[in-house]
């Protein structure tokens, strides 16, 4: 029996397809450039986070998202 690929909400094989796509036609210094321009957002942050709370700040993440 076959297993079924099941996607993110909003994301399927053609979209999965197309990032692919995207980062394999990338050089190096283009993947650098996007890499560091994403930590220059000021309306976002990169951390890290313990394994046994990404739950938590997933809900917390969705929580603000739904303006809870």
């Amino acid at each position: 029996m076959k297993k079924q690929s099941q996607f993110p909400p909003g994301w399927d094989a053609d979209r999965v397809r197309r990032v692919l796509e995207h980062y394999d036609s990338q050089s190096d210094e283009e993947a650098v450039a996007e890499d560091e321009a994403s930590f220059e957002s000021t309306t976002h942050t990169a951390m890290e986070v313990p394994v046994n709370l990404v739950p938590a700040v997933r809900e917390l993440i969705a929580k603000e998202r739904r303006g809870a």
